[in-house]
């Protein structure tokens, strides 16, 4: 699929999630970069701004398979991932999948279920499989998790761990709307829901022809670089305790990658680099003696200050 194709459908999604999602076009933005990217997403915000319903629309705006898992802390694993029973007729145990086997998989909640069913997800988000039994279980292609999950703080929250939050490509925060987009959504809402009038914009087979253009998008050495410079940083600052792992420089360059597609561009500038390392490299770094909220958003600000300081590369290096 030619980039120009690729940044046409990637509009008319944005456009019609945002007939859901009023005032929040770089949330939506990162949403659809990180599905483009192959990775997955986690929304972090208070209840009632929207979490699952960009979650629910992203899911809608594409034909593919689609499963909701209400996380609560009753949740076992088995109920994610599935389970194997016993059937007389053929003697044998059969595996039956669970709500993880979807091409979108709507995790709600996900703070609200005990560290050992949140676990259940850690292979499906790395591995892309199951292994139930000792037998392993390839997830469907693509596969994408859009986690919702809300502030550790609230009440009955388990905050997840950090080889989990390492797993999802990005962190976006809704935040409330402005005023207009709030009167616009009583407006809208008024009569229905405009979740409900949203349909499958591409199909299935477009979307991975989409994905495949995103991977072919070129990554001059010296960007590559840049990203490493910015990775390297988070590791010797001396207000984090855990700076951002390498896996975590593997997806910020292929969501610098996909945010170049949806740009019409098929390289990397260091702008796109800096335009993602918020959202990808902020949840997985820890403050030293701080957390909670207020660690989040100084991580964040760590993270822009430490891309402010790395110096942008201007060519490639003779070789």
């Amino acid at each position: 699929m030619e980039l120009g194709e690729v940044q046409h459908h990637a509009r008319t999604i944005l456009d019609a999630i945002g007939t859901v999602i009023d005032g929040k076009a770089g949330a939506i933005s990162t949403a659809l970069t990180v599905l483009l990217a192959e990775g997955h997403l986690l929304i972090e915000d208070v209840p009632g701004v929207g979490k699952t319903q960009l979650a629910r629309a992203l899911a809608k705006a594409v034909d593919a398979s689609v499963s909701r898992i209400q996380f609560t802390p009753d949740l076992l694993p088995s109920d994610i991932t599935g389970v194997s029973i016993y059937d007389r007729q053929s003697n044998d145990f059969e595996f039956k999948p669970g709500p993880v086997f979807a091409n979108i998989v709507i995790g709600d909640e996900i703070n609200r279920a005990s560290p050992k069913t949140q676990s259940a997800l850690l292979e499906s988000l790395e591995e892309r499989q199951v292994t139930v039994d000792g037998i392993s279980h390839p997830l469907p292609t693509p596969f994408l998790v859009v986690a919702t999950q809300n502030p550790v703080e609230m009440e009955g929250t388990y905050s997840l761990p950090e080889a989990q939050r390492d797993r999802f490509m990005a962190r976006i925060s809704l935040g409330y709307p402005d005023a207009e987009s709030e009167l616009r959504m009583l407006r809208q809402r008024e009569t229905g829901s405009p979740l409900d009038a949203l349909t499958p914009l591409v199909s299935l087979e477009q979307l991975r022809r989409m994905i495949a253009a995103v991977r072919a998008v070129y990554v001059a050495r010296v960007v590559e670089r840049y990203a490493v410079d910015i990775v390297q940083a988070t590791r010797v600052h001396p207000d984090l305790r855990l700076g951002a792992s390498p896996r975590a420089t593997l997806q910020l360059m292929r969501a610098a990658k996909s945010w170049a597609a949806l740009n019409g561009r098929g390289f990397v500038i260091p702008d796109d680099v800096d335009a993602l390392s918020g959202p990808v490299l902020g949840h997985r770094l820890i403050l030293a003696g701080r957390s909670g909220a207020g660690a989040v958003l100084a991580a964040y600000d760590i993270v822009e200050s430490i891309v402010r300081a790395t110096p942008v590369p201007l060519d490639e290096p003779a070789s």
